[in-house]
C-alpha cells in the first residue's frame, strides 16, 4: 500500500493551486474560529496545588479568598519626613477617589510607616484575583492625578494587578524584539543553505503560517485546557523551530532527488520521492514532539497543560503544512530553484569536517564513545546541586514602574513582603474555640524572630471559616520566609488549632504557594519522566522496528537532557554568568523549567534522531553493509541536521535576552541542548554506538528490514 504521505504529496503536486488555496483557507479558518470563539483563560481555582491550594479552597467557601489588591504609597521625593497633616490630606484624597470607582470593593484606612516618613492606603478591587489586571488602569489613573496635583511628593501605586500588567506589556515587547531578531537571522541561515531567495523564504512562510494556525487552534483548545497565559510563548518558540525544521528536511531531500536524477524526472515525481522518505520522517518526528508534549498533562497543573496544548497544536499545524502545501510549492518552484543551484551527482557524505569527525569515530568507536559519555556526564554533574524555587514577583525586572514602586512600598513596610495565612474550617458553634486557638498561635509568632510580629484575624459571615494572617519581612523565596512556613506547619498549627476536634486547618499565602508549587512538580516528575521514556521508546520501535534503537534513543535523549540541565544549573544557579547574560541569579532554577525542558528536549531530539536513522535505514534496505550504512547515512544527513540546528539555536537563543528569568533559562537550555544534540549526539555518540552494535542495532527486524527493502525496490522498478 502506498505511503499516506506519498498519496497526499502526489495530490498536492498535481493540484498545486488547490493545495495552496486549501492551506490558506485552513489557516484562516483556524484563526477565524479561534477569534470568534475566543480563548478561555485559567481561573484562580485552576492554579491551586498542595496544601496551599486546599487552604485557598477553604477560604473561598467563606468569601475570604485572596482579592486583587493595590497599595498606594505617599512619601517625600527627597530627604526629610512627610508632614503628618499633608500626608493625611493626600491619603484622604486617594481614599475618596478610589471609593468612587466601580472597580474598587473597599479602601483601607491610612497606615503610617514605623519611621513616619511615609503613609500607605490599601485598595481592594472587586472580582477574582486574576482579573485585577484587566481593571487596574482605572486605579492607576486616579493615582496619576493625585501625583500631578502634588508634584513635590512621590505617590506610588503597586500590587499584583499593576505588576502583572507591566509584566505582560514587557513580555509583549520582548517577544516582538525576538521576532524581529529571529526571523532575519533565520532567513540568512536559510539563504546560506539554499543559495536561493525563493527556497529560503518558503520555510519561513510555512513556519509563520503554522504559528498563526496554532494560535487559533489554541484558543479553541483552551475551552478544554484553560490558557494560563503562556500558550502564545510556546507556540512561537516551538512553531518557528519545528516549522522550519520539517520544511528544511523536505526541501533538502527534494533537491537531492533533483540532483540525483540529473533533471530527468518531473518535479511532481521528485516530490513523491521526497515524500516517501522525508515525508515519513516529518510525520514520525511530529508525532514524537506531540506525544512527548502530551505527557505534560500528567502534571495536574494548568500552566503545563497550557504549554502542552500550545506545543501540540503548532506541531500538528507544522506537520500538516509540510505534507500538504509544501509539495505544491515544490511542484511550482522547486524544480527551477533546484536546477539553478544543484549541479552534478548527489553526495552521500557530508562536508569535509563531518567526514573527518566520522572517520575518527569509525577508527576508534569504543574510545570515542567513552570520552563522549564522560564529557556528557561531566556537563550533567551540576544537577546534583540543583535547587528549584517558584519564580516570584521579586525576580521581575526593575525597569517596570510597578516593581520600582513595589520596592519603595516594601522598604517602608518590610512586613508586606510575604504573608502566611492559617485557614480553619469548623462548625459555627465552635467559633469561640477556633478564635482562642488562633490567638494563641498569634501569640507564639509575635515572639518568634522569623515572623514580622503583625497578625490579623478575619471571620466569614457564616462563622465557619476563620483566617489568621501572619506577616513575614522577607520575600517568599528567601530562607527566612520558607523557614517561617515550615515552623507554622510543623509546630505552631499542630500545637494550637490542630488540636481542635472536627476542625480542618491548612496554611496558604504567597510563601506557601512558593513552597508547594515546586514540591508538586517534584512529586509529578517521576511519573512524567517515566511516560516520556516510554513514549520515546515506543515511537522509535514502531518507526524502525528495532527494540535496540528504541533503547539507544532513550539513553541518548537522557544524556542530552541531563547535560543541558546540568549546564543550566551551573550558569543560572550561580552568579558567574550574570553580567554575560544580563540577569540576577535567584540561586536556584525556576521550578517549571526542568520538567518543561525534559519534555520538549525529548520531543525535539526525536527530530534529528528520526531523520538520521531514516537515512541509515534507507542504506540498510539497499543492501549496504551496516558499517557503511551508518557512515553514509549520518554523513548524508549531517548537512541538513547542522542547518536545522543553526536555525533552532537562533530561535531559542533569541529568548535569552528576555527579561523574564524563566524564559531566559528555557531559551538558553534549549539552544545548548540543540547544539549538543546536533554536534555531539548525532556526530559522535550515535555513530559510535551504531558501529559497535553493527547488525544487532536492528534487532529483531534486521532480516525483515532487508526483505522490505528488496520489495520496495521491486515496486519502484515496476513503477
Amino acid at each position: 500500500m502506498t505511503n499516506p504521505s506519498v498519496r497526499v504529496a502526489r495530490w498536492s503536486a498535481h493540484h498545486p493551486w488547490r493545495a495552496i488555496a486549501g492551506r490558506i483557507l485552513f489557516v484562516m479558518v483556524c484563526l477565524g474560529a479561534g477569534m470568534a470563539v475566543g480563548g478561555k483563560a485559567a481561573t484562580t481555582e485552576d492554579y491551586r496545588v498542595g496544601e496551599a491550594g486546599r487552604a485557598e479552597a477553604l477560604a473561598t467557601q467563606g468569601g475570604l479568598q485572596q482579592k486583587p489588591l493595590e497599595r498606594v504609597l505617599i512619601s517625600m521625593r527627597g530627604p526629610g519626613s512627610l508632614d503628618a497633616a499633608r500626608g493625611e490630606a493626600v491619603a484622604r484624597d486617594i481614599r475618596e477617589r478610589m471609593s468612587r470607582l466601580a472597580e474598587v470593593e473597599s479602601v483601607g484606612a491610612p497606615v503610617w510607616s514605623a519611621d513616619r516618613r511615609a503613609v500607605r492606603v490599601d485598595v481592594t478591587m472587586t472580582g477574582p484575583e486574576l482579573e485585577g489586571t484587566e481593571h487596574v488602569d482605572a486605579l492607576l489613573a486616579q493615582t496619576g492625578q493625585v501625583q500631578k496635583a502634588n508634584p513635590d511628593l512621590r505617590v506610588d501605586e503597586s500590587g499584583s494587578p499593576s505588576i502583572d500588567k507591566d509584566v505582560d506589556g514587557q513580555r509583549g515587547e520582548d517577544l516582538s524584539r525576538t521576532e524581529m531578531f529571529a526571523l532575519p537571522v533565520t532567513l540568512i541561515v536559510l539563504l546560506l543553505v539554499f543559495r536561493s531567495v525563493v527556497m529560503a523564504v518558503v520555510p519561513l512562510l510555512l513556519a509563520v503560517s503554522s504559528i498563526i494556525a496554532g494560535v487559533g487552534l489554541s484558543k479553541l483548545a483552551s475551552h478544554v485546557f484553560p490558557d494560563a497565559g503562556v500558550g502564545t510563548n510556546v507556540i512561537l518558540l516551538i512553531g518557528m523551530a519545528v516549522g522550519v525544521d520539517y520544511t528544511l528536511f523536505y526541501l533538502k531531500r527534494d533537491r537531492e532527488e533533483h540532483a540525483r536524477s540529473g533533471g530527468t524526472l518531473s518535479s511532481a515525481t521528485v516530490v513523491e520521492l521526497a515524500a516517501a522518505t522525508s515525508g515519513r520522517a516529518v510525520v514520525v518526528s511530529g508525532l514524537a514532539v506531540a506525544a512527548s508534549s502530551a505527557t505534560l498533562y500528567l502534571s495536574g497543573d494548568v500552566i503545563f497543560d497550557s504549554l502542552a496544548t500550545g506545543a501540540i497544536v503548532v506541531t500538528v499545524a507544522a506537520v500538516v503544512s509540510s505534507l500538504t502545501i509544501l509539495p505544491a510549492l515544490l511542484a511550482k518552484l522547486g524544480a527551477r530553484a533546484s536546477r539553478r543551484h544543484t549541479r552534478g551527482p548527489a553526495h552521500t557524505r557530508g562536508p569535509a569536517l563531518t567526514s573527518s569527525v566520522l572517520d575518527s569515530v569509525a577508527r576508534r568507536p569504543m574510545f570515542t564513545l567513552g570520552v563522549a559519555v564522560a564529557a556528557m556526564l561531566a556537563l550533567a554533574a551540576p544537577l546534583v546541586g540543583l535547587k528549584l524555587t517558584d519564580v516570584g514577583q521579586e525576580t521581575f525586572s526593575r525597569q517596570l514602574a510597578a516593581m520600582r514602586a513595589g520596592d519603595r512600598i516594601t522598604a517602608a513596610f518590610p512586613e508586606l513582603k510575604s504573608t502566611n495565612q492559617v485557614v480553619v474550617r469548623a462548625d459555627a458553634s465552635r467559633r469561640a474555640q477556633v478564635r482562642v486557638s488562633l490567638e494563641a498561635l498569634a501569640g507564639r509568632v509575635k515572639t518568634d524572630p522569623l515572623f514580622g510580629g503583625q497578625t490579623r484575624i478575619r471571620v466569614s459571615a457564616d462563622r465557619r471559616i476563620t483566617v489568621l494572617e501572619v506577616s513575614v519581612p522577607a520575600y517568599p523565596s528567601e530562607k527566612r520566609a520558607q523557614e517561617s512556613l515550615k515552623r507554622l506547619r510543623a509546630e505552631y498549627v499542630p500545637a494550637t488549632v490542630g488540636k481542635l476536634d472536627g476542625a480542618e486547618a491548612a496554611v496558604t499565602g504567597n510563601v506557601a504557594r512558593s513552597a508547594d508549587y515546586p514540591d508538586h512538580q517534584k512529586q509529578r516528575l517521576p511519573t512524567i519522566l517515566g511516560a516520556l521514556l516510554l513514549v520515546t521508546f515506543v515511537i522509535t520501535v514502531l518507526a524502525f522496528r528495532s527494540v535496540v534503537l528504541g533503547l539507544v534513543g532513550v539513553v541518548l535523549n537522557l544524556l542530552s537532557a541531563a547535560a543541558s540541565l546540568g549546564v543550566l544549573t551551573a550558569v543560572f544557579q550561580y552568579r558567574w554568568a550574570e553580567g554575560l547574560l544580563g540577569f540576577t541569579s535567584m540561586g536556584s532554577i525556576g521550578s517549571r523549567v526542568p520538567l518543561f525542558l525534559f519534555v520538549i528536549l525529548f520531543g525535539l531530539s526525536m527530530d534529528y534522531q528520526v531523520f538520521t536513522l531514516s537515512r541509515i535505514q534507507e542504506a540498510v534496505r539497499r543492501g549496504v553493509p551496516a558499517r557503511r550504512a551508518v557512515l553514509d547515512g549520518i554523513g548524508s544527513s549531517a548537512g541538513v541536521v547542522t542547518s536545522a540546528a543553526v536555525v533552532m539555536v537562533t530561535v531559542f537563543a533569541s529568548f535569552v535576552p528576555l527579561h523574564l528569568i524563566e524564559m531566559k533559562q528555557i531559551g538558553f537550555s534549549l539552544a545548548f541542548a540543540v547544539l549538543l544534540d546536533a554536534f555531539v549526539i548525532r556526530l559522535v555518540l550515535l555513530p559510535a554506538l551504531m558501529l559497535l552494535l553493527g547488525e544487532a542495532a536492528w534487532w529483531p527486524s534486521r532480516r525483515r528490514t532487508a526483505d522490505t527493502g528488496r520489495e520496495g525496490r521491486s515496486m519502484q522498478t515496476v513503477g
